[in-house]
């Protein structure tokens, strides 16, 4: 089954009123915030609503996610006992900085999928790098735990860190980006871009998608409503794209049966990595018209 991961809705979990409207709201994933949105006082009354949450939208058939408060604040165990049981599929940990970090959050998630009736390994871990410090171990940390399904990098943080201002055109943590792409795509793992903050700049948040995409970014993370149709379209395949896969699966699949490797389409080779993303964009494709 082709996990979509295209955009990635925050929404924090004390505001009763955006997580019922996320019910509407075509994101591929909602992830409810115990972190950065919810002030310290409101920690607890958001989770007191999470189980509730967790089981309305996927029951709703939302696939949901929860961003637990980092292991120094002393929050995270009871933020997992909150999120974890029936519904949820994936956890998000932030500020990642060492593999230690990793395993020691893995044990804790495996106790409460037990304790919950989970089958443990059931929910999906995707680390965020926001310092330079987790950049630098950005390979041990993508490799601490088989439940590792994907990273990013929290930008604001990030730049927060480096002690520079965020800007447009994201020079700042082109580097950062890469090293977490390039570590996903070495692993196996899904990796997901940053948040684009203007909200209410659709060309901007076009641009930066559409770059992210052209590099090998499978998604985005957004943080209003308004951004996540664009995100959508920019990270599925275009009807050009799916028919053009097409025409090159059914002529690789030709060659082969007639004793070749190789084959041309549109005046383009066609080999095996060809054929297989030519095969990897119709999955897609399909998964997208299933959600439909």
């Amino acid at each position: 089954m082709t996990l979509l991961l295209r955009s990635n809705l925050f929404v924090p979990a004390n505001r009763a009123n955006m997580v019922e409207k996320a019910h509407q709201i075509p994101a591929d994933v909602i992830v409810l915030d115990l972190e950065d949105s919810v002030p310290p006082g409101e920690k607890e009354a958001a989770r007191g609503a999470l189980a509730g949450a967790i089981a309305s939208l996927s029951a709703a058939g939302k696939t949901v996610q929860v961003r637990v408060n980092h292991l120094s604040t002393g929050l995270t165990r009871d933020d997992l006992a909150a999120a974890i049981g029936p519904g949820l599929s994936g956890l998000i940990f932030p500020k990642t900085e060492a593999a230690a970090e990793i395993r020691e959050l893995d044990v804790m998630i495996r106790y409460q999928e037990v304790q919950g009736q989970v089958r443990p390994g059931t929910n999906v871990l995707f680390p965020h790098i926001e310092t330079a410090r987790g950049l630098l171990r950005c390979e041990e940390i993508a490799t601490a735990s088989t439940r590792i399904g994907g990273m990013s990098i929290g930008a604001e943080d990030f730049v927060a860190d480096l002690g520079v201002a965020r800007t447009n055109e994201a020079r700042e943590i082109e580097y950062a980006r890469r090293v977490v792409l390039h570590t996903c795509i070495a692993y196996g793992l899904q990796p997901l871009d940053v948040v684009f903050p203007h909200f209410q700049d659709e060309a901007g948040l076009i641009a930066e998608a559409r770059y992210g995409k052209s590099i090998g970014f499978k998604g985005k993370y957004v943080i209003h409503p308004a951004q996540v149709a664009a995100v959508n379209a920019v990270f599925a395949p275009s009807p050009e794209e799916v028919e053009l896969a097409r025409r090159t699966v059914a002529a690789f699949e030709d060659a082969v049966a007639q004793g070749r490797a190789s084959t041309q389409v549109d005046g383009r080779m066609v080999d095996t990595p060809t054929a297989r993303r030519a095969s990897d964009v119709l999955a897609y494709a399909e998964a997208i018209a299933a959600r439909a």
